[in-house]
């Protein structure tokens, strides 16, 4: 089961994965909130909740557009799923976007990160 988080910026799209997510979900679900914030603001930032050591297709998530890459600028990931962390931190590379892995106890400081506006580089 997958469902949205309410209470993120309209930049945000926040999910949770519990038990076993289906591809049908994640196109009913968070596909139409993925393009809801790409039409008002062109990229989109995702606060995904892990809450299963086997999410199945819960990571579709991070392929939602049409047919194109959805244009991530941020991705917090909370889970207390050891394989999935490590999983993200080996394959962070293959993502264009900024992702930091928090656990479950981290999760405020999770949806504080990926609710903050970028830090301006000082030397710009």
């Amino acid at each position: 089961m997958i469902e949205l988080i309410k209470g993120l910026p309209d930049n945000v799209v926040g999910i949770v994965a519990m038990g076993r997510v289906t591809s049908r979900e994640c196109s009913k679900v968070v596909a139409p909130a993925t393009q809801a914030v790409l039409k008002r603001h062109g990229k989109v930032r995702l606060y995904y909740e892990v809450a299963s050591r086997f999410p199945g297709a819960g990571w579709d998530a991070l392929s939602l557009g049409d047919g194109d890459d959805v244009p991530w600028e941020r991705i917090a990931i909370v889970t207390d799923v050891a394989w999935v962390r490590h999983c993200v931190n080996v394959l962070r590379f293959l993502i264009p976007a900024e992702i930091r892995v928090f656990t479950t106890v981290q999760a405020a400081e999770g949806k504080s990160w990926i609710s903050a506006w970028p830090e301006v580089d000082a030397a710009a």
